[in-house]
């Protein structure tokens, strides 16, 4: 036999010699057939949809609907249609208003025209369009960045971009109440994990402190603003954090952006921080920019190295040029007309104040863009969120393990575009169903 993997030139003539010489060594009997004898290839017997249906079988049981997947049946933004009949709707994260903004349809037809609906093919084999860089150019200079990459996907970017970058000799660290992106990423790279407790920065640096030496790298990642309770980190203290310990720190600005800051640039003009000490900016274009994708902006090195290593940029198909296109236009709106940022701030503080003055729990909303309702029960939540809709309100109900247990919340998102009387409405629907379904013990005097 050769040395080679296989049969050698000698080998296989002989083989064929034998067969039709009718010597060769007879076929194996065919395995008798597999019989499914405890239904393992049903995709009913998979646990959780086991689950779900039982989920299902009490809700019905209580009368309640199924809040997810409703048919929407038109464009969602302050007001949707649901079920026939316009509701007020806090249950998108358009926050601007800019969804469907005609000179952002113009745009995103121009491509249309020009460019068709699919760039076909990754930016690597295909090439780029001057879209994609356009939009990237536009992107770093909001953090003050070198350069920036535009992924298709929101939620792939992080699982991109994490497991390109951290090593098995590194370290990843995130707050516990991360985005689920966020979390995949870190288990799909080589690096150890640990978590932190939300915002506790004392915690971070206890674990630093104990663990930084044994690693070569380290990434610790936040958000700028956090999708479930509407608050956010110390971002100075982060950037003193990573000075003292020599980290990479990553924020996830994907709520933040077009929320935070007197003219929306983020987390880090909220908090009067230069962008550029934040060496990773993630965010994506599905929220204040009305598109789809996300992105990651930083140092050059960093941006050429995740488009050529990345797999959500080498093996995936590039952002089609009029999903670019509506990001780079809504970009330009978000920082020219900064009436919008003012008057969605104004309206989240009116939301969340009024709400607290009700007696309702908030919990540690910063009243910009988010704020939860705090109820607890996941079976009240979900009576709350169906008698607010029968009423006109539309609030999305998120309950675990979305959330940790015992914390179920409706999460209302404000927008620019949502009227003082829509507000008053909301609150007024959530005084009483909140109060009839014992949420409010004591009603402030």
């Amino acid at each position: 036999m050769s040395g080679r993997r296989g049969l050698s030139d000698e080998d296989l003539a002989h083989l064929l010699g034998e067969m039709r010489a009718g010597t060769a060594a007879p076929a194996p009997a065919p395995s008798p057939a597999f019989v499914d004898r405890d239904g393992l290839l049903s995709f009913e017997s998979l646990p959780r949809y086991k689950e779900l249906t039982a989920q299902q079988a009490a809700a019905d049981m209580l009368g309640l609907k199924n809040p997810y997947h409703r048919l929407h049946e038109g464009r969602s933004g302050a007001t949707a249609r649901i079920d026939g009949r316009e509701v007020v709707n806090f249950a998108s994260y358009d926050y601007l208003g800019l969804n469907g903004d005609p000179r952002i349809t113009r745009a995103v037809a121009a491509a249309v025209e020009t460019w068709g609906t699919s760039v076909s093919g990754s930016r690597l084999s295909s090439g780029e369009r001057p879209a994609h860089l356009a939009l990237e150019r536009a992107l770093a200079d909001v953090y003050g960045a070198q350069d920036a990459v535009a992924f298709v996907s929101g939620h792939a970017t992080a699982i991109a971009a994490l497991p390109t970058l951290m090593g098995p000799k590194d370290l990843v660290v995130t707050d516990a109440f991360m985005h689920n992106s966020v979390v995949l990423g870190a288990q799909y790279s080589p690096a150890t994990r640990r978590s932190f407790p939300h915002n506790d920065l004392d915690a971070l640096e206890t674990m630093l402190g104990r663990e930084r030496h044994r690693f070569e790298r380290v990434l610790v990642v936040s958000e700028g603003l956090f999708s479930m309770d509407g608050d956010g980190p110390d971002l100075a203290r982060l950037v003193a954090l990573k000075e003292r310990f020599g980290f990479w720190l990553m924020i996830d600005d994907a709520h933040g952006l077009g929320v935070l800051g007197a003219t929306g640039r983020g987390i880090a003009e909220h908090a009067g921080v230069d962008p550029r000490a934040v060496d990773i900016w993630f965010g994506t274009l599905s929220k204040s920019l009305v598109s789809c994708g996300g992105y990651i902006a930083g140092p050059a090195a960093m941006v050429s190295y995740l488009k050529a290593f990345a797999p959500g940029m080498v093996y995936s198909v590039g952002l089609p040029v009029p999903v670019a296109e509506a990001a780079r236009t809504a970009l330009g709106l978000v920082l020219e007309e900064q009436e919008r940022v003012q008057r969605l701030q104004a309206n989240s503080r009116a939301f969340r104040d009024g709400a607290a003055a009700l007696g309702l729990d908030v919990g540690p909303s910063w009243g910009a863009g988010i704020v939860p309702i705090m109820v607890g029960e996941t079976i009240r939540t979900v009576i709350l969120a169906q008698r607010l809709l029968e009423r006109g309100i539309n609030a999305f109900p998120v309950l675990p393990p979305g959330v940790p247990e015992r914390s179920a919340r409706l999460r209302f998102f404000l927008s620019a575009s949502h009227r003082p009387e829509q507000i008053d409405a909301a609150l007024t629907a959530l005084s009483e169903e909140a109060t009839a379904l014992g949420l409010i013990k004591d009603r402030p005097r």
